[in-house]
């Protein structure tokens, strides 16, 4: 289900240090629970998703129109290395603390375009830069109490300019009611197909 934006930055992240100046747009409590040693099984289970391929066909005609559109107008740059909106950095990882920079975050989204930043034992994030925004996808591993566990999802953001912040305006409808519900059936899905119940 979706959270307010306060309930997930309740938590000291470590992605508040390193993107201050990033907004966050979404947060999401996901359909995964477990106990303290299962953060990398939810890693597991997320990077095994495909959207684009696995999605309901709903979705995967936004991800073609998507696609299709960024195409056209020259949004998905391979290799884009625009710097971060009103910075000089072209990634994040520019600004990582020496302990993140050290860290191992496999690349495990199959999505186009993430790169991966950093992990830690309840955090993992990745980095998205094109033509509208720069974006950070964060994956985090709440401790409910009782040994049970939850994960959670932020997406933060930082238009580029006038065009990202419209960009984000007309997708905002699409992601809420369409692309992040069927994310969380999948994440559901799989969660249950590899977890066994505690």
């Amino acid at each position: 289900m979706r959270l307010a934006n306060a309930e997930h930055e309740s938590h000291r992240w470590r992605i508040a240090e390193i993107a201050p100046d990033f907004r966050l747009e979404d947060a999401w409590a996901l359909p995964a629970e477990g106990g303290a040693g299962d953060f990398q099984r939810l890693l597991e289970v997320v990077g095994s998703l495909d959207m684009a391929a696995e999605a309901p066909a709903v979705v995967r005609l936004l991800f073609a129109i998507r696609l299709g559109v960024g195409r056209l107008l020259g949004w998905d740059g391979a290799g884009d290395h625009r710097a971060v909106p009103d910075g000089t950095e072209t990634t994040l990882r520019e600004r990582l603390p020496a302990d993140l920079r050290e860290s191992r975050a496999t690349p495990l989204l199959r999505a186009r375009g993430f790169a991966p930043l950093y992990q830690t034992g309840d955090e993992w994030a990745a980095e998205l830069s094109n033509r509208t925004v720069h974006g950070a996808l964060q994956l985090v591993w709440i401790d409910r109490g009782g040994g049970r566990y939850q994960g959670q999802m932020g997406v933060y953001v930082k238009p580029r300019g006038r065009l990202g912040e419209l960009y984000m305006a007309a997708i905002a409808p699409f992601r809420h009611r369409i692309v992040y519900p069927a994310l969380m059936g999948q994440i559901e899905r799989a969660w249950q197909q590899r977890v066994p119940p505690h």
